[in-house]
C-alpha cells in the first residue's frame, strides 16, 4: 500500500471515530433533510407558501400561525423610551432634582455612573402627542410612525436582566447572555424551513446610525445558528456592492458548466456524507445548491428599477443609498413578498450617553419615515395582517442624566428594568399599549413582559409552541426561551 493510501485510510478512520461517536443522532437529521431538500430540486416541486416543502420539523407549525414571516427591526444601542414613546410629563416639574433612593432602590448601576455622586433627572425636551384613535402617545421626533398610531402594539413593560450591551444583545437574539446558543432566526428556520427554494429562509441586513456612527459593533454570532446545523444561520447581505459575493460566474465559466461542476461536487460530498455520517457536509451540498439558485435570485431581488416613483418616495432620500436603513427596509419588503421566513435589520447608533438630543435625532432621521413607509407598504400590499414587524432595541435608558446636564443637552445610561418596543401586523392586537411604567420610567407598575415572554408570543403568532421547539445538545433538550417564558395572551389579536 502507498503512503498516500495510508495516509487517505487514517484519516478516514479518524472521520470516523470521531464524528459517527459525536454525531450519529444528528446525522440522520441532516442527511433526511438534504435528501428531502435534493429531491425536491430534482421534482421542481417548488410551490411557495407550504413550509413543508423546503425543511422545517415535521408537525410545524404547532398550530395554525397568524403569521407567516417576521421583519425584526434591531435598534442596535437602546434607543431612549423617554424621548419616544414613554411620556412622562411629571418629569418636567423635577429636571434637575436626584433620583430619590427610593425608586432607585439600590438597583444595579453602569460602572459608567456609578460613581455619579448625583443622579440629576433629565427630562425630554421633545414634546409629545397623542396620535390616531387609539391615543397613542408619541414623540415629535417620530412624524410618520404616528401616522401609524393605529397600526401598533406597543409594550412599554419589557425588561431584562442583562445591563451591558454585549450580554444584551446576545440574550434578546438566543435567550442566553453567553454566546454559543442558536439565535432566534435559526430557531424559525429550522422549526418552519423556507417558503423559497431560490433565497435562504434567513437574512440579515445591517446599516450604521448617524446618531452615533462609532456605536457598538454588531457580530456574526447574532445570526449564528449555535450548536444546530449551520445551514440554519443568516446569511448577511452586504452592504456595498454585490450583496453577495460571487453571484457571477468567472469569464468563460457558462451556467452550464456551474451546474456540471456542482453535480460533481455534491456526488463527491454524498459519498463523503454517507461514509462519515457528519451533518455538516449536508449543510455544504445545500450551500453550494442555494449559492447556485441565488446567482438569478439575488440580482432579481436587489433591482428596485422597477419600483414605482410614488413607493420610492414614500421610504424617503436614502432608499437609494445601499446599505441605508431606509434601503434595508425597502430589500425587507421584497424580502418578504418571496417568502424569505425571518428577515434581520439592525440598525447601529443609538448608545447615547452623551448629547443625547442631537444624537436621538440623526437616528429618528434614519428611521422614522422607512419604518412607517415598510408597515404602510406591507399594508397596502395585503401582506402585513401575515407579517409581524418588532421594532425595539436590547434595553432602555435612565431617568437621570449620566454626566454633566445643561438646559439641551444631557445623556442617559443604560437601563435594563423597563423599556418600550412596538410589533404590527402578524396577529397582533393593533392600536393598543400593554404595561406601564411609574412616573420616573424606571420601575414596572402594570404587567412586565421579559424578553422570554416577548420571543414565546412571537413564537407563539408564528404558529409554534416555545416548550416544544427543541434540539438536543450535550444531553439537554434546549430551547429559545430556555425553561422560560409565558404568551403574553393580551396582546394578541
Amino acid at each position: 500500500m502507498s503512503a498516500h493510501s495510508d495516509k487517505s485510510a487514517l484519516k478516514l478512520q479518524d472521520a470516523l471515530n470521531r464524528r459517527i461517536f459525536l454525531k450519529q443522532a444528528t446525522a440522520g437529521a441532516g442527511l433526511a433533510a438534504l435528501t428531502s431538500l435534493m429531491g425536491r430540486i430534482a421534482l421542481g416541486d417548488d410551490k411557495p407558501g407550504d413550509s413543508s416543502k423546503f425543511g422545517g420539523m415535521k408537525g410545524l407549525p404547532h398550530f395554525a400561525p397568524k403569521a407567516k414571516r417576521i421583519i425584526y427591526l434591531h435598534q442596535s444601542g437602546a434607543p431612549s423610551q423617554f424621548e419616544l414613546f414613554d411620556y412622562k410629563p411629571k418629569l418636567d416639574q423635577l429636571r434637575g432634582q436626584d433620583l430619590p433612593d427610593s425608586i432607585r432602590n439600590g438597583q444595579r448601576l453602569t460602572t459608567m455612573s456609578s460613581g455619579q455622586k448625583k443622579f440629576p433627572i433629565a427630562n425630554s425636551i421633545f414634546k409629545f402627542k397623542q396620535h390616531g384613535k387609539s391615543c397613542a402617545w408619541i414623540s415629535e421626533l417620530l412624524p410618520h410612525i404616528s401616522e401609524v398610531a393605529d397600526d401598533l402594539c406597543f409594550i412599554k413593560s419589557l425588561n431584562t436582566e442583562a445591563i451591558n450591551h454585549d450580554p444584551a444583545i446576545t440574550f434578546f437574539q438566543t435567550g442566553a447572555q453567553l454566546a454559543g446558543r442558536p439565535s432566534f432566526g435559526s430557531w424559525v428556520s429550522y422549526g418552519l424551513g423556507s417558503e423559497n427554494k431560490d433565497l435562504p429562509a434567513f437574512v440579515v441586513l445591517t446599516s450604521k446610525g448617524t446618531g452615533r456612527p462609532d456605536d457598538q459593533p454588531l457580530y456574526d454570532r447574532l445570526w449564528g445558528s449555535g450548536f444546530i446545523p449551520s445551514k440554519y444561520q443568516g446569511v448577511k447581505f452586504r452592504n456595498g456592492g454585490d450583496p453577495v459575493l460571487y453571484l457571477s460566474n468567472p469569464d468563460g465559466v457558462s451556467p452550464a458548466m456551474r451546474r456540471e461542476t456542482l453535480d460533481e461536487l455534491s456526488a463527491l460530498n454524498t459519498q463523503h456524507l454517507n461514509t462519515v455520517g457528519d451533518p455538516e457536509i449536508a449543510t455544504r451540498i445545500a450551500q453550494y445548491e442555494m449559492a447556485f439558485r441565488m446567482q438569478t435570485s439575488v440580482p432579481d431581488l436587489t433591482d428596485t428599477s422597477k419600483e414605482p416613483a410614488n413607493i420610492i418616495d414614500m421610504y424617503g432620500p436614502n432608499v437609494k443609498k445601499p446599505g441605508t436603513y431606509a434601503s434595508n427596509c425597502l430589500l425587507a419588503r421584497r424580502l418578504c413578498e418571496r417568502g424569505v421566513r425571518f428577515i434581520q435589520l439592525y440598525h447601529m447608533g443609538w448608545d447615547q450617553h452623551f448629547t443625547l438630543p442631537k444624537a436621538i435625532r440623526g437616528q429618528c432621521s434614519d428611521t422614522d419615515q422607512p419604518t412607517a413607509a415598510l408597515i404602510k407598504d406591507l399594508k397596502q400590499r395585503g401582506l402585513l395582517e401575515d407579517t409581524l414587524i418588532f421594532w425595539g432595541g436590547e434595553f432602555g435608558r435612565t431617568v437621570y442624566s449620566q454626566g454633566a446636564m445643561t438646559e439641551d443637552n444631557y445623556g442617559r445610561d443604560h437601563h435594563p428594568r423597563c423599556f418600550t418596543i412596538f410589533l404590527a401586523g402578524g396577529g397582533v392586537k393593533a392600536g393598543t399599549t400593554f404595561g406601564e411604567t411609574d412616573d420616573y420610567s424606571y420601575n414596572i407598575v402594570k404587567d412586565p413582559v421579559h424578553v422570554h415572554d416577548l420571543n414565546a408570543t412571537i413564537l407563539h403568532l408564528m404558529g409554534i409552541d416555545h416548550t416544544r421547539l427543541t434540539f438536543r445538545h450535550q444531553g439537554r433538550d434546549f430551547r429559545l426561551t430556555d425553561i422560560h417564558g409565558e404568551v403574553v395572551k393580551q396582546v394578541l389579536a
